[in-house]
């Protein structure tokens, strides 16, 4: 007798990954001082990585309301512009400023990504939110809800990349954002915990982004965009389950037509901890430099060497970079460099930057600068190399280090350096160096917007922990407004 061949119909329980990500966030364990006093510092790098992208029309272009003279009640402002949008299009805006000049947070592991890209979806929605509330004669929500949901946030798309390398697969890591805010916002908008299940699902439905506007021969400004986009759409995805749309349990296990076998070569995610605060207290400010990560310490390399090269630069030879695995992989490049976003990942170019400049701003990626030939005459003496030792610290949990050294060889066989740089000063090694220039960025970036009693008012507002936990958040958003259009 033949046998019949059918699927299975019997709905499964929900994959342990969605579990444990909604168990998560439902948990109102307190956060470490470590953990709340981080994702302040990382509040104020954000809005002012946010605030600088102001100054770029290529960015400006693409704020604003889908339909022009929209209006919405209690809407989400964009900080530095006057729009109010919907939560949906402003999680896309706000994402869009922070990630535009590659200047904020950033994670490396397995996977990398910049967790403070879901800023996006939770000051958009805990704007809308509060003012909400007020309107209905009920408490705010204030900025401690917003610091926390941070912690989370950064957990949850940190934890995932720790030991799965979506990049590997060709896949964006902005998966992690959209995975992240969809559990964050679906709570914030008082979703249970089954709720934030289905919406974590939907998240993983979405499939990825592939990373072909990442690398040459492609790179391109969608990459600015790109973590705006996910932000954006976690937020309309909460808010779909919210209204009662069912979700998809076995998402990633599904054999044939899940995630894993769909999209990840049919493996299995990995972990190595589970959910606390260990990525907020561990992450990665970009303080010196609006550059990819991978080079941070590169460029500081770059820049103490460049006093030395100052009128040799005719003579060089050689410039030996030494660097490991994923940055040869991500950001080592040659050839032309078509515009900014193709120059802001290429090691070789920031590196020549460095050299030349003896610092690195995010102009330098503009045509202008880039029509310097001298730039491609560093480009082309140099030779990048992997040292197995940085490869390994990169991924070793106690030191996550970056480490770049830069060696210039001469015509007339001397040489200076190697000079070498482990580890950025954004990372938590060096935060007592960090943090003091991390609040003179902020203070910068303000500066290239904002009148200076409106500085002022922010720096207060900002200056105190405990005091900003209880700030309500449409009032804090009410310092960031200003008249961009």
């Amino acid at each position: 007798m033949s046998q019949s061949r059918a699927d299975s119909n019997i709905r499964p329980k929900p994959d342990q990954v969605l579990v444990d990500i909604a168990d998560y966030v439902v948990n109102d364990s307190p956060p470490t001082s470590e953990a709340i006093e981080t994702a302040r510092l990382c509040l104020l790098d954000t809005l002012g990585c946010g605030i600088l992208a102001l100054q770029f029309p290529e960015c400006t272009k693409l704020l604003g309301p889908i339909i022009s003279g929209t209006s919405v009640p209690f809407g989400s402002r964009i900080p530095g512009t006057s729009y109010v949008l919907d939560p949906v299009k402003a999680a896309w805006d706000i994402g869009c400023t922070i990630r535009w000049l590659d200047f904020n947070d950033t994670w490396l592991a397995a996977e990398w990504g910049h967790p403070s890209d879901n800023l996006g979806a939770i000051l958009s929605v805990c704007d809308w939110l509060s003012q909400q509330h007020t309107h209905e004669h009920r408490a705010p929500i204030t900025m401690d809800t917003v610091l926390k949901a941070m912690i989370q946030a950064h957990e949850i798309q940190g934890v995932l990349a720790l030991q799965n390398s979506f990049n590997r697969v060709g896949l964006d890591h902005v998966l992690l954002v959209r995975v992240a805010s969809t559990a964050i916002a679906t709570k914030l908008l008082g979703g249970t915990r089954e709720q934030i299940i289905d919406a974590l699902s939907h998240a993983f439905v979405d499939g990825s982004s592939l990373r072909t506007y990442r690398h040459a021969p492609n790179t391109g400004s969608r990459k600015s965009w790109a973590a705006g986009d996910a932000t954006s759409r976690a937020v309309y995805l909460a808010q779909v389950v919210l209204k009662g749309e069912m979700g998809y349990p076995s998402v990633l296990s599904a054999p044939t037509w899940g995630f894993y076998d769909v999209s990840f070569k049919g493996k299995k995610f990995k972990f190595e901890r589970s959910y606390t605060s260990y990525v907020m207290e561990n992450i990665l400010f970009k303080i010196s430099f609006p550059a990819e990560f991978h080079a941070q310490t590169a460029v500081e390399a770059a820049v103490q060497l460049a006093p030395k090269i100052t009128n040799r630069i005719d003579e060089i030879s050689e410039i030996v970079l030494t660097t490991h695995e994923s940055a040869i992989r991500i950001i080592s490049k040659t050839g032309p460099l078509n515009n900014p976003a193709d120059r802001d990942h290429c090691l070789q170019y920031m590196v020549a930057i460095g050299l030349l400049k003896g610092n690195l701003v995010a102009e330098d990626y503009e045509d202008a600068v880039a029509s310097d030939p001298r730039i491609d005459q560093l480009r082309n003496l140099m030779v990048v190399n992997e040292d197995l030792r940085y490869t390994r610290e990169y991924h070793d949990p106690d030191k996550r280090s970056i480490a770049n050294r830069i060696e210039i060889k001469f015509k007339d066989g001397t040489a200076i350096g190697p000079v070498e740089v482990e580890y950025p000063i954004g990372h938590r090694f060096r935060r007592a160096e960090g943090i003091p220039k991390l609040i003179e960025k902020f203070t910068h970036n303000l500066e290239t917007h904002f009148t200076k009693d409106r500085i002022d008012q922010i720096l207060t507002a900002c200056s105190d922990t405990n005091k900003l936990r209880t700030f309500p958040v449409h009032q804090f958003v009410d310092l960031f407004v200003g008249t961009l259009t």
